[in-house]
């Protein structure tokens, strides 16, 4: 099995899409950074919703959102590339039209924009994915995939941070961070669409060795969604933990969330490079220990109380982002590998909703079981976990295609 044993700045860029493309992945994270983590504040503050309602809009526009993967899917497997990317770049711009529009107090006008915002989120996984497999082969391919995570955590990092210290000009700065949200969608859709990338559809089932339908993945798929959890881990069951439980400051939940976003910018590709010495599949199950010992590493820091609980706690939490950094690093190029290339679109949907599916109901378990303790919910995360992992191995051995 090959291995990628440097990185090449431009033929990372290359592989990755393009210069242009890779400008409009910038872009859009950026935009995307400003607004995404202060949606809810905007609803409340800005529309003067309740946070219940202004919270069970969002969820109904994700959740409702994942039911645009099939179509995308199927389109994607028609040979548009670009032009996928840049439709679930400019359906954002729709939903952040429809926010400003939306007078204050109309939730269902709320909710609607949350369900463009929410397509375009969904579908743009997909359809990155999709384009760099056109482009680029074998490793390259996964160190592509992970390089476009990398720059785009970069993006939704300086986003954040530049919306944190917007924030202090109330609801005018809210509403001015929505229009420049949206100036940034159109310009990424702009440059993606600009690329012009297609695949051949025909020529590629022509000289795929595997003319059947998109493989099964079932183990894999249901795996992958509690893989995901680990991607709310920061955002959602530690700040829940160390504020809740261990009455910490909630300085060490935003210097956890900075430290995860800088070490996955930092790492995503050497890692994700190292690993390449080994089989997907086995790197995605190595992902799972990891994952499983991090969470059994927060059980035991949480029990040490308050003092050393948020420092452990902090500790433990490299550990995860590690997990997750190797998880990220194998699962999408797991599936790109598994895929025929005529049902490709197809397969990258079905496992984007799983991820979605993932996302969604996260948040809603980890609320749900940390009242109970912290054994009922880093004991139940790390069990469902190392059972993803096992599952993952298995799979191997049913039938499901291999290549490269």
């Amino acid at each position: 099995m090959p291995t990628t044993t440097k990185i090449q700045p431009r033929a990372l860029v290359r592989a990755s899409g393009g210069p242009r493309y890779a400008v409009a992945l910038a872009v859009d994270a950026l935009g995307t950074g400003l607004l995404r983590p202060f949606l809810l504040l905007y609803g409340v503050m800005v529309l003067r919703l309740s946070a219940p309602a202004t919270g069970i809009a969002m969820t109904v526009g994700v959740v409702v959102g994942l039911v645009c993967m099939p179509a995308v899917g199927r389109w994607l497997d028609r040979g548009a590339r670009s032009t996928v990317v840049a439709a679930s770049m400019l359906v954002r711009v729709l939903g952040v039209v429809l926010l400003l529009a939306t007078p204050a107090g109309h939730v269902w006008l709320f909710a609607t924009a949350a369900l463009f915002l929410g397509i375009g989120n969904q579908a743009w996984p997909a359809a990155h994915a999709a384009l760099v497999a056109t482009v680029a082969h074998g490793r390259e391919r996964d160190v592509a995939l992970a390089g476009g995570r990398a720059l785009r955590n970069a993006g939704l990092g300086a986003g954040a941070l530049l919306a944190t210290a917007c924030l202090a000009g109330g609801t005018t700065a809210l509403q001015a961070l929505a229009a420049v949200t949206g100036l940034a969608y159109l310009t990424a859709a702009a440059l993606a669409w600009s690329v012009h990338l297609r695949a051949h559809p025909a020529a590629a089932l022509a000289k795929d060795t595997d003319d059947g339908p998109a493989p099964r993945m079932r183990a894999l798929l249901a795996a992958n969604v509690v893989y995901v959890f680990c991607l709310n881990v920061p955002e959602i069951a530690l700040p829940l933990v160390l504020v809740t439980q261990l009455h910490a400051s909630p300085v060490w939940s935003a210097a956890i969330f900075v430290a995860n976003t800088v070490l996955v910018v930092t790492l995503q590709v050497p890692v994700t490079v190292l690993m390449s010495r080994f089989s997907r599949r086995t790197v995605l199950a190595l992902a799972g220990v990891v994952l499983t010992a991090s969470y059994l590493g927060f059980l035991a820091a949480t029990s040490l109380g308050h003092g050393w609980g948020a420092p452990a706690v902090a500790v433990v939490s490299v550990v995860c982002t590690v997990g997750e950094i190797i998880y990220a690093g194998s699962a999408t190029a797991l599936v790109t590998n598994l895929a025929p290339a005529h049902v490709l679109g197809r397969t990258l949907a079905r496992f984007e909703l799983s991820t979605g599916f993932g996302l969604a109901v996260s948040p809603a378990v980890i609320t749900t079981l940390a009242p109970h303790g912290s054994a009922a919910l880093w004991g139940s995360l790390a069990a469902a976990t190392l059972l993803s992992a096992g599952a993952v191995v298995t799979e191997k051995d049913q039938g499901t295609r291999l290549s490269g």
